[in-house]
């Protein structure tokens, strides 16, 4: 998916044993469908078991907090990885939608001290979302999965040294 990160490897230990939970919105689902595709060969790529990675689904990018909220509260995962698309329209609500998801991912991680990532496409257009979804910029997806692997690592680590 994303070949100039594909044999960067940069954990230390195993990730086999670490927990994933993906939240997807279905808003705008022909283009997060791709992004969880993309976290999908990411995880499987760097050696994360099928079964050690389960997929939520919300309806759209404002819940993907409140479903990171009550998966923090499990303490199940390594990391939570949410997954959504915001369009630019006409009005104003494009803003609201973006802050206030954004602002919900973070308060969830910094709340529970888990590594929450934030997979949400804030674009002008639909294009745009497509290009970064294997197109022109990359994709997002598995930037994402990357993403919640290197912080899920890097918080076992700080856990270790604080011991």
């Amino acid at each position: 998916m994303n070949p100039k990160k594909k044999d960067k490897k940069i954990f230390k230990g195993s990730v086999t044993t670490m927990r994933f939970a993906v939240v997807v919105s279905r808003f705008h689902d022909h283009i997060t469908a791709k992004l969880l595709e993309g976290v999908e060969h990411c995880l499987h790529d760097h050696g994360v078991p099928e079964e050690n990675r389960k997929v939520f689904f919300c309806p759209g990018a404002f819940e993907l907090p409140q479903v990171a909220n009550q998966l923090a509260i499990q303490k199940n995962w390594d990391a939570i990885i949410c997954l959504g698309v915001i369009i630019r329209g006409d009005t104003p609500h494009f803003e609201y939608i973006s802050a206030e998801t954004a602002h919900g991912i973070q308060d969830v991680a910094l709340r529970y001290s888990l590594p929450v990532v934030f997979g949400v496409l804030t674009t002008d257009n639909e294009q745009q979302a497509l290009d970064r979804v294997g197109g022109t910029q990359g994709h997002k997806g598995w930037d994402a999965a990357f993403t919640a692997l290197e912080m899920a690592a890097l918080f076992k680590t700080l856990k270790r040294r604080a011991r």
